[in-house]
């Protein structure tokens, strides 16, 4: 059986947990900023079902990345490189997984908008 108190504690904790990485981490303003603009923008041009899919997918795959990433820093910061030279290189993986989630995530825009744009 679900417990309603339960599950609210769960999503209260979930909250607290983007709004901490939120006020704490830059990219996540940003990445949070550039996701309302798009979402603007999809609705101005009233895009298809098909194309906001494909926008709300990439959203979510950014915004998860760096949450995970967030998350795995804190992990890594707490053991430092003194513990393993590994320490950096993991961070650097995760920084680089954001990255790319977020290239794609401009790939898919553009494919998306250019036709609004200039079509």
């Amino acid at each position: 059986m679900i417990k309603l108190r339960r599950l609210a504690k769960s999503f209260s904790y979930a909250f607290k947990g983007f709004v901490k990485t939120f006020r704490e981490e830059q990219n996540l303003k940003i990445q949070t900023f550039t996701a309302v603009v798009v979402i603007a923008l999809g609705v101005y041009f009233s895009i298809t079902k098909t194309e906001w899919l494909f926008l709300i997918f990439v959203i979510g795959l950014v915004m998860l990345m760096e949450l995970a990433n967030s998350a795995v820093e804190r992990v890594a910061d707490i053991l430092k490189p003194r513990i393993h030279e590994y320490v950096m290189d993991i961070k650097d993986i995760m920084a680089a997984a954001v990255m790319l989630a977020s290239l794609i995530a401009v790939i898919i825009g553009v494919i998306i908008f250019w036709p609004y744009f200039f079509g």
